[in-house]
């Protein structure tokens, strides 16, 4: 690997640009992670604010490791792995190499499960909300986490349309 051949090197305007986009869409992702994504309402006198990282611990202190595992890959895991790739095939690969282009192939895979995070973070509002004593309110750390998904499959698109034919703009 070699910073010098990436294509962030060889257009330093849009790789500056793509890498704090990058920057934000981590930052929006450890947001998300740990701002309300919502508020249970339980006979309208109890309430609790959940996050999805006190979402993980509680599952985990409840020993379901089943559902653990598969909010914790599919929300956490995969999201900061995506990322991490995204910044990786950016910064550190010439187009020409033989990682770089294994690479691209596992963000056009993972692509595809790429809305997967969100779905599970909706079915958890969704099982929450179908109680008929409790009611459960959006926060903002949905958002923060939606945002970071929509902009790294953004990114992601991007970064593979330009990778793979070697120009940016």
């Amino acid at each position: 690997m070699s910073f010098r051949n990436s294509y962030a090197f060889r257009h330093p305007r849009q790789g500056l640009l793509l890498n704090l986009l990058l920057l934000l869409a981590i930052g929006l992702l450890c947001a998300g992670l740990y701002l309300p994504l919502l508020t249970l309402e339980k006979f309208y006198l109890f309430s609790n604010t959940v996050s999805l990282y006190s979402a993980l611990v509680q599952l985990a202190v409840e020993h379901e490791w089943g559902l653990f595992l598969l909010v914790g890959v599919f929300s956490v895991l995969f999201p900061f792995a995506k990322l991490i790739l995204l910044v990786l095939v950016w910064n550190l690969e010439a187009g020409d190499s033989p990682a770089h282009r294994r690479h691209l192939h596992w963000l056009s895979e993972y692509s595809r499960w790429s809305m997967l995070d969100v779905f599970v973070v909706a079915l958890l509002v969704v099982s929450v909300k179908l109680g008929a004593l409790a009611q459960a309110h959006v926060g903002i750390g949905i958002y923060f986490f939606a945002a970071s998904v929509v902009l790294s499959m953004l990114l992601s698109n991007w970064i593979g349309r330009h990778a793979v034919d070697g120009r940016v703009g």
